[in-house]
């Protein structure tokens, strides 16, 4: 019986130097290598200040699609907003060609990206205010740490994964409509979102429903894209959606945000992992 409980005291000695250890070392080595990887990240979305760094670079995004070629354009994205626009439209009925171009006087604020970019900032924050002199002194306090970077670093993720739902109403009222010159045709709709590492933009073809039609009116709810027969009602007209063109063009900084966030969100969970392993022994008590 004494063999058996000095076996157990000496395995505790071990797991408790052990867990010691991964307080005080393993878990700020951890920390700094989560900081270095977001900040890399932070960087694929830095916007130069108005000092002697001069204006946000611009780039140029061609827009293309295998499946059509009745859009082609090109977007230029200057740091999370959109800085001109040059968009070709070829119409399916008489292969008339629209052209129209953002207005020179006029941005196109893409909130996705800056919202992505605060959450990261957040995240660089939390792991900033636990620097080396920390002394964490329970496992519950890292999960806890790694629980709040976790949730702005899915929150980043997903703001760049997964594009608003909305409905053709809204699209007609964004003031994305009223960003082109000559002015869009009352039978377009424009809407302009970031999907994964992709620059989409989706141009729906209306015609209005006639107050005698047949058709059972249905009005669409939210959708990230439309498809055609798609109903709405805007003003006193009823529409339908009769054609839908997609372009998108990929954003190579973007793709690296998304393996950055990716990375730290594995590098947080083993962090954990590690953490609960030893939970039923230590986690609420001081080191």
């Amino acid at each position: 019986m004494a063999t058996v409980m000095a076996a157990t005291a000496a395995e505790r000695a071990v797991l408790e130097e052990e867990f010691r250890w991964l307080l005080h070392d393993e878990v700020h080595a951890v920390l700094r290598q989560l900081q270095d990887i977001l900040k890399e990240a932070s960087l694929r979305f830095t916007l130069p200040g108005s000092g002697t760094e001069g204006p946000t670079k611009q780039e140029n995004f061609v827009l293309g699609s295998c499946g059509t070629d009745q859009v082609k354009g090109v977007l230029t994205l200057q740091g999370d907003a959109l800085s001109q626009a040059d968009v070709n439209l070829k119409m399916p009925r008489n292969n008339q060609l629209l052209h129209f171009a953002f207005r020179e006087d006029k941005q196109w604020k893409l909130q996705q990206i800056q919202d992505a970019r605060n959450h990261v900032s957040q995240a660089i924050y939390l792991l900033a205010n636990r620097d080396e002199s920390y002394q964490f002194r329970t496992g519950a306090e890292v999960l806890k740490l790694m629980d709040a970077v976790m949730l702005q670093l899915t929150r980043a993720r997903n703001r760049l994964t997964t594009p608003a739902t909305l409905t053709l109403p809204e699209i007609a009222a964004s003031g994305l409509t009223r960003m082109f010159a000559p002015t869009l045709p009352s039978d377009l709709l424009v809407n302009v979102y970031i999907n994964l590492n992709k620059l989409c933009l989706t141009v729906y073809q209306l015609h209005a429903l006639q107050p005698n039609s047949t058709k059972n009116f249905r009005p669409a709810g939210g959708a990230v894209l439309h498809s055609p027969g798609a109903m709405f009602e805007w003003g006193t007209q009823r529409l339908e959606v009769s054609h839908v063109h997609k372009v998108e063009s990929v954003i190579p900084w973007l793709n690296d945000a998304l393996v950055f966030f990716t990375v730290s969100l594995q590098l947080c969970q083993q962090l954990k992992d590690k953490i609960s392993v030893f939970s039923s022994y230590w986690s609420c008590r001081p080191f």
